[in-house]
C-alpha cells in the first residue's frame, strides 16, 4: 500500500496526505489481527474440527451391539466393514492391529495337518530337510518329533543321499548298510532312531575319505602279472569284481579283484594289447597287430575280429550301439554294433597330421587328441583334458581358452582321469599326481597348492589308471596292477594288507 501511495503524483497532496493515513491505519489493523494469532498459536494447537467425544459408561453396551450385528453378517460383507472401519484408523492404530494379528495369523501346520488326517503331507513336507533342518525340527515339540520318526525322515534323506551322490551309494555298497534301505515299512527295517544315529557316521566316514586323498593315506596292493616275454600293462578297466588288463605280451588277463587271482587269460592278438572296454556281455581290444577284437566276456571266446586301420590301434570307445577307434595310421574309424558279431564300418575320418592318441564322443560329438598337439572336434566338444610333453592343460569349452596349465610330472603325461573333484594323471616318470580340480580352475590359487599329492610306487612307465571316489587303479610297464585304496585305511598309514570294512549292523530288540 506505501508503494502504490509513493507513486501517485506529489501534485496533489491533499489527497496525499489522507490516503497516507488511511493505509496506515490498514497496517495498523493487521498488525492487530496478526499479533492475536501469534497469541492463539502460543497458547495451543488450533483446532480445525470437532474433538472425538471421551468414552463414555455405554461404550461397552454400544460394542455389544455392534457385535451381536457383525455377527449376523455373511463373511464377506464382515471383511469389507473391517477395511472400511480400518481406512478411519490413523497410523498408530493399524501398528497396534498389526501386531494383535500377527500371532493370530501363525500356524503350525506340522501338527495341524496330522489331526485332520494328513499325516503324508507333513512327512512330505519335512522330507525336504538337510540333516542340520531336520534335527532342529525334532525339538521344536513332541507332534513334530512323531511325525520325524513315524515317517522315517532320517531313512528318506539317506536313500536321498544314496540316489544322487556316487560316494554315499559306495558307501552304502561296501559298509552292508543298504540292505537297509528302500525297503517297505517291515519288521526287518530298524526304526528312525537307528538311521539317525548311522548319519553322522556316515558323514565321519566321508571326512576321513577326503582327508585320506589330501594327505596320500592309503592301503596298497599290488598285482604282479607275470608277462613272460615283454613286459608291461598298457591298458585296464575295473568294477567290483574283477580287473580286466591288455599287456604287451598280447594278452588280455582277468583278475579277481578280491583275491587278486588270474581268473582267465584270453590270448589271440599278435600284437600288444593297448585299448580295451568292456560291458556286460563283450570285451572290445585294440591291439598294435591293427585290428580290433570283440570278446565274450563270460566264455572269452572271440567274436569278432575287426580289420581296417593300417597301423596299431591306439584307443577306442563303444557305447549305445556305436564305436569308434583312432590308429597311428592318423584316422578315426566310426562303426556301428548291432550285435557283437555285426559290426559295421560307417565313416572313416582323416585330419589330423600324427598318431590319433585318444578318442572320445557322445550321442552327436566326437573328440579327439594327437600327436601333433591338436584337439579336433566332429561338431561339438564338452569338457577334454590335452596333454603333451610333462605338462597338460585345462581348457573352457565355451570359448576355448585354456585356464590352467598343470606342470610337475618328469616326464610324457601318459593317461589323464577326473571327475568334479580331482584329477589323477600318470606318467613316463613312473609317478601318479591327485590334482585338485576346483582349485585349479580358480585363477587365484597358487600353482603350489593345486598337486594334493604324488604317489610313487611303480617302477616304470604308468601307461594307464582308472579312479572313483574310494580307490586309483593303475598299470605301468613294470608288469604290476596296483591298487591305492583310500577307504580301508590301516590305522598307521601303513599299506600292509587290507584294513576290515567298517559295518553298521542293526540288532533287533
Amino acid at each position: 500500500a506505501l508503494r502504490c501511495l509513493q507513486s501517485i503524483p506529489s501534485t496533489r497532496a491533499h489527497n496525499q496526505n489522507t490516503s497516507v493515513m488511511e493505509s496506515q491505519n490498514h497496517v495498523d489493523d493487521l498488525s492487530t489481527k496478526k499479533t492475536t494469532i501469534l497469541t492463539k498459536l502460543s497458547n495451543g494447537p488450533v483446532m480445525t474440527g470437532s474433538r472425538k467425544r471421551p468414552s463414555e459408561g455405554n461404550c461397552d453396551k454400544e460394542k455389544e451391539q455392534c457385535i451381536a450385528l457383525f455377527d449376523q453378517w455373511s463373511e464377506t460383507d464382515q471383511v469389507e466393514f473391517v477395511e472400511h472401519l480400518i481406512s478411519h484408523m490413523c497410523h498408530y492404530q493399524h501398528g497396534h492391529i498389526n501386531s494383535y494379528l500377527k500371532p493370530m495369523l501363525q500356524r503350525d501346520f506340522i501338527t495341524a495337518l496330522p489331526a485332520q488326517g494328513l499325516d503324508h503331507i507333513a512327512e512330505n513336507i519335512l522330507s525336504f530337510l538337510d540333516a542340520q533342518s531336520l534335527c532342529s525340527a525334532e525339538l521344536v515339540c513332541k507332534e513334530w518329533q512323531r511325525v520325524i520318526s513315524e515317517g522315517m525322515l532320517w531313512k528318506k534323506l539317506i536313500e536321498r543321499m544314496v540316489r544322487t551322490d556316487p560316494l554315499w551309494k559306495g558307501l552304502s555298497e561296501r559298509h552292508q548298510w543298504e540292505k537297509y534301505l528302500f525297503k517297505n515299512r517291515t519288521t526287518e527295517v530298524p526304526p528312525n532312531s537307528y538311521y539317525h544315529s548311522l548319519y553322522p557316521k556316515i558323514i565321519q566316514d566321508i571326512e576321513t575319505i577326503e582327508a585320506n586323498w589330501r594327505c596320500g593315506r592309503h592301503n596298497l596292493q599290488r598285482i604282479q602279472c607275470r608277462s613272460e616275454n615283454s613286459k608291461g600293462v598298457y591298458c585296464l578297466q575295473y568294477d567290483d569284481d574283477k580287473i580286466i588288463s591288455g599287456l604287451r605280451d598280447n594278452s588280455i588277463k582277468i583278475w579277481d579283484k578280491q583275491s587278486l587271482e588270474c581268473l582267465k587269460i584270453l590270448t589271440g592278438h599278435t600284437g600288444s594289447v593297448l585299448c580295451l572296454q568292456y560291458d556286460e556281455r563283450v570285451i572290445v581290444t585294440g591291439s598294435s597287430d591293427s585290428t580290433v577284437r570283440v570278446w565274450d566276456v563270460t566264455s572269452g571266446e572271440v567274436l569278432n575280429t575287426l580289420i581296417h586301420h593300417n597301423e596299431a590301434v591306439l584307443h577306442l570307445r563303444f557305447c549305445n550301439g556305436l564305436m569308434v577307434t583312432c590308429s597311428k595310421d592318423r584316422s578315426i574309424a566310426v562303426w556301428d554294433m548291432a550285435s557283437p558279431t555285426d559290426i559295421s564300418l560307417r565313416r572313416v575320418l582323416v585330419g589330423h597330421r600324427a598318431a590319433v592318441n585318444v578318442v572320445d564322443f557322445d550321442d552327436k560329438y566326437i573328440v579327439s587328441a594327437s600327436g601333433d598337439r591338436t584337439i579336433k572336434v566332429s561338431g561339438y566338444w564338452f569338457f577334454i583334458l590335452m596333454w603333451g610333453g610333462a605338462s597338460y592343460q585345462l581348457w573352457d569349452i565355451e570359448c576355448g581358452a585354456c585356464l590352467r596349465v598343470l606342470e610337475g610330472h618328469e616326464e610324457l603325461v601318459r593317461c589323464i582321469r577326473f571327475d568334479n573333484k580331482r584329477i589323477v594323471s600318470g606318467a613316463y616318470d613312473g609317478k601318479i599326481k591327485v590334482w585338485d580340480l576346483q582349485a585349479a580352475l580358480d585363477p587365484r590359487a597358487p600353482a603350489s597348492t593345486l598337486c594334493l599329492r604324488t604317489l610313487v610306487e611303480h617302477s616304470g612307465r604308468v601307461f594307464r589308471l582308472q579312479f572313483d571316489e574310494f580307490q586309483i587303479i593303475s598299470s605301468s610297464h613294470d608288469d604290476t596292477i596296483l591298487i591305492w585304496d583310500f577307504l580301508n585305511v590301516s590305522t598307521n598309514g601303513q599299506s600292509e594288507g587290507r584294513s576290515p570294512s567298517r559295518t553298521y549292523t542293526y540288532i533287533s530288540r
